[in-house]
C-alpha cells in the first residue's frame, strides 16, 4: 500500500512570547539538538514513507533552514522526496487547531498528483518516536477512510487537545475536547485513505476556517473510523509549562532510550559538529542533558543544555532548558527558566521561575 505523508507546520501559539517570535513552533530546539519537526520527518522517513509535503507557515525562514531539501531524512531524492508548500496566512484559526482545512485545500494538487493509496497527516510539534508501519496495515484491513491515533493517558484533565469516545468495535463513537480520568488522547496524527480526503475537501470547502478535527467532530453520523492506540512515549509541547517537563523527560533514561536509541528508528536531524564537553573540576552536573560543545564550571540540575553552551563559576542552573551559545555568568543563578540562542545572564543575576510559570528569556537578550 502506498503511503505518503503530509505534515502541518502552520499553527503557532501566543503562549511562548518570545521564543516564537523569529521562529514556527514546528522549529523550537528541542532535546539539546534537534527541532521539533525531527520527529514527524524521521518517524515517517523510518516508515519507509518517501514522499513528504510539510506546509509551511509565513514565517517559515528558521524551519526551511532546518529542514532544507530533507537530506538528513532521505527526502533529497528524485522521485517523491520533500515538498515544502505556504500554508494560509490570513483568516481566523482555532486555538490548538493543527489541521486547518484552509491549508489542505491550498495543498489540493499534493493529493491530486499522486497515485498513493493512503496519506499519513501529522502535526509538528510532539515527541514520539513510532513505526507507522502497522499502522497503516490496519488501516488497510479495516476498510475504513480515516484510522485515528491516540493514547491512553491517566489524566486526561492535564491535557488540551482532542479526545477519543471508541466503542468496543474500535470504532469512533464522538470526539470531545475535554478528557477525565483514562482519556484516549488523540495523538494530533491519523492516516485517510486519499481519494477520501479529496472528497473531504470538496464536502466541507465551504468551512475551510474550520480545523479538520472538529469538522469530524461535528459530523460523526456520517463519519466512520477507525482508531490505533500508541503505547509508547508521547510528549506534547503546547506552551512553556509543556516545554520544560517534556525536555526534562529525556532526563529519564527509560524513555530516552525509547524515543532516541532506536537503532531501527533514529530520529534524524541537521548535523553540527562540536567538540566534547568540557565539566571543570568543580563542575556539579545532576539529571541532566548536556550537548557537546558544552563548558561547565558551576553546578546544573534537572537541566537541559544545547550546543556551547557556557556556565561560569558558582553558577547554579536548575529545572532549565539553555539554548545554543547560551551563557550564565559567574554566580548566576537559574530557576525555572528557558533561555533562548544566544542570550547571556551576567555574573550576579539571579532568575526564579515557577512549575506553572517559567520565565522565558528572548534570543540575543542580556539580563
Amino acid at each position: 500500500m502506498k503511503t505518503i505523508g503530509l505534515i502541518s507546520a502552520n499553527y503557532s501559539s501566543t503562549e511562548f512570547g518570545d521564543l516564537l517570535s523569529n521562529r514556527s513552533l514546528a522549529s523550537l530546539p528541542y532535546g539539546g539538538r534537534y527541532r521539533l519537526i525531527d520527529f514527524a520527518l524521521s518517524n515517517m522517513s523510518n516508515s519507509d514513507i518517501t514522499t513528504v509535503g510539510v506546509i509551511a507557515p509565513y514565517d517559515s525562514g528558521s524551519l526551511v533552514d532546518h529542514i532544507g531539501i530533507g537530506s538528513p531524512w532521505k527526502l533529497g531524492r528524485k522521485s517523491g522526496g520533500l515538498f515544502i508548500m505556504p500554508g494560509s496566512s490570513y483568516g481566523l484559526q482555532s486555538i490548538g487547531s493543527r489541521f486547518l482545512l484552509r491549508d489542505i485545500i491550498k495543498c489540493r494538487a499534493f493529493f491530486e498528483r499522486d497515485d498513493a493509496d493512503y496519506v499519513i497527516m501529522a502535526g509538528s510539534s510532539d515527541v514520539w518516536n513510532i513505526d507507522f508501519q502497522p499502522v497503516i496495515e490496519q488501516h488497510d484491513k479495516s476498510g475504513k477512510p480515516v484510522t485515528m491515533i491516540y493514547k491512553k493517558v491517566p489524566r486526561g484533565e492535564d491535557y488540551y487537545g482532542f479526545f477519543l469516545n471508541i466503542g468496543e468495535d474500535g470504532r469512533v463513537e464522538s470526539i470531545q475536547e475535554e478528557g477525565f480520568a483514562w482519556a484516549n488522547y488523540f495523538a494530533d496524527c491519523f492516516i485517510v485513505d486519499r481519494e477520501y480526503m479529496i472528497d473531504f475537501m470538496n464536502w466541507f470547502e465551504i468551512l475551510e476556517y474550520m480545523d479538520v478535527i472538529r469538522i469530524m467532530k461535528n459530523n460523526m453520523d456520517t463519519m466512520d473510523i477507525d482508531t490505533y492506540e500508541f503505547k509508547g512515549y508521547l510528549g506534547k509541547i503546547k506552551n512553556p509549562v509543556d516545554f520544560i517537563k517534556v525536555n526534562q523527560d529525556m532526563t529519564d533514561y527509560d524513555i530516552r532510550n525509547e524515543v532516541f536509541c532506536n537503532s531501527e528508528r533514529p530520529i534524524l536531524t541537521k548535523a553540527q559538529d562540536e567538540a566534547p564537553v568540557f565539566h571543570h573540576s568543580d563542575a556539579d552536573v545532576r539529571n541532566s542533558l548536556v550537548s557537546a560543545g558544552c563548558r561547565i564550571e558551576g553546578r546544573v540540575e534537572n537541566s537541559i543544555l544545547f550546543r556551547s553552551v557556557n556556565i561560569g563559576k558558582n553558577a547554579v542552573v536548575k529545572n532549565s532548558v539553555i539554548m545554543m551559545h547560551g551563557t550564565v555568568g559567574e554566580g548566576a543563578v537559574l530557576d525555572h527558566v528557558i533561555a533562548d540562542k544566544y542570550s547571556s545572564v551576567t555574573e550576579g543575576v539571579k532568575i526564579y521561575g515557577t512549575k506553572d510559570a517559567p520565565v522565558v528569556i528572548g534570543k540575543n537578550k542580556s539580563i
